[in-house]
Order: structure tokens, then C-alpha cells, then sequence
């Protein structure tokens, strides 16, 4: 992903996923790209920003309304079998952390 994500004024919710990807990637870019459209469909989602540099280190940011909408999105069958296969298979180590953002600031130009 080339650009930044347009968000909301807050309040709104970040889920911010850091993540060192293993060394067997068969099947991960497909999976990733279900996953991006079936998150582009559930109530709340904003959208979200995305980094992997060359030795595998990503960080995914994904915006939210509300924290009712990261838990349903959690829960979704599809995205629990993605998270399962990550786990096994595609990350080596990986962080979650979910916040709320209070506020932003935009450069040089934005906000």
C-alpha cells in the first residue's frame, strides 16, 4: 500500500499488528488479500495502513468505529482460520495491540 489511509476526525480505534513473517510464505499473499476485502466489509471497519520491509518485519494498522467492531471482526470464522494459519505457519513472532486515538496530526500539508 502506496498511500495513507484517509481517516475519521476521533475518536476512532487502531489495531496496530507488528509481525516477523517465517520462513515458509506459500499461501500467505492470497490469504491476505481475502482477508483485506472481507475487513473492507465489516460494519465499522475505517481501513488501514501496511509496511513489510526486506527482512520480513510488517507492521498492519487497521482503524475502527469501536471496540464492538474489532471484537466481531475477531470472531469472524474466516478471519479466526486466517489467525490460526498465521500462528502455525507465517509469523515467527508477532505483537497485537489495540488503542483508541484520541487525536491526530497530519504533515506537512495536512491537518
Amino acid at each position: 500500500m502506496s498511500e495513507f489511509c484517509p481517516l475519521p476526525d476521533p475518536p476512532y480505534f487502531a489495531v496496530i499488528f507488528a509481525n516477523q513473517s517465517s520462513t515458509d510464505m506459500q499461501g500467505y499473499a492470497e490469504m491476505a488479500e481475502v482477508m483485506d476485502r472481507l475487513a473492507s466489509e465489516q460494519p465499522g471497519f475505517i481501513g488501514r495502513d501496511s509496511t513489510r520491509n526486506e527482512n520480513g518485519f510488517g507492521i498492519t494498522v487497521s482503524y475502527w468505529e469501536d471496540e464492538d467492531s474489532i471484537r466481531k471482526w475477531r470472531e469472524n470464522l474466516r478471519h479466526a482460520t486466517a489467525q490460526s494459519i498465521g500462528k502455525q505457519k507465517w509469523y515467527s513472532h508477532y505483537t497485537l495491540r489495540i488503542a483508541k486515538v484520541e487525536r491526530q496530526y497530519e504533515g506537512p500539508n495536512g491537518r
